[in-house]
């Protein structure tokens, strides 16, 4: 069982910057692969980026590719969201997932969300 939190969600002005945390419970965190989503009033939850288990790999979705970045810290059991140059169309809620390695990529485990609202 993994348990997931994010934090590091609020307001911001358009062109700014945030940062979002995940801490997730259990000493297998190396052995997950982790997931950004987000999901605006109105519309169905969509990928955001994601990172493999040594964090080789990257995946974005093009609408935030060159602009966000994630990471991951295993000593830490924490993996991040740096946005930058935000715009509106990025206010969300944003969840982290968790997949293992038999379900990706298939995520097992969701966080409950932070808020990221992005004023013009």
């Amino acid at each position: 069982q993994v348990q997931l939190v994010e934090s590091g969600g609020g307001l911001v002005q358009a062109g700014g910057s945030l940062r979002l945390s995940c801490a997730a419970s259990g000493r297998t965190f190396r052995s997950y692969a982790m997931g950004w989503f987000r999901q605006a009033p109105g519309k169905e939850r969509e990928f955001v980026a994601a990172i493999r288990w040594s964090g080789g790999y990257t995946y974005y979705a093009n609408s935030v590719k060159g602009r966000f970045t994630i990471s991951r810290d295993n000593a830490k059991n924490t993996v991040y969201l740096q946005m930058n140059s935000l715009k509106p169309e990025d206010t969300a809620i944003y969840y982290c997932a968790a997949a293992s390695t038999s379900s990706w990529p298939t995520y097992d485990y969701w966080g409950q969300g932070t808020q990221v609202t992005v004023s013009s």
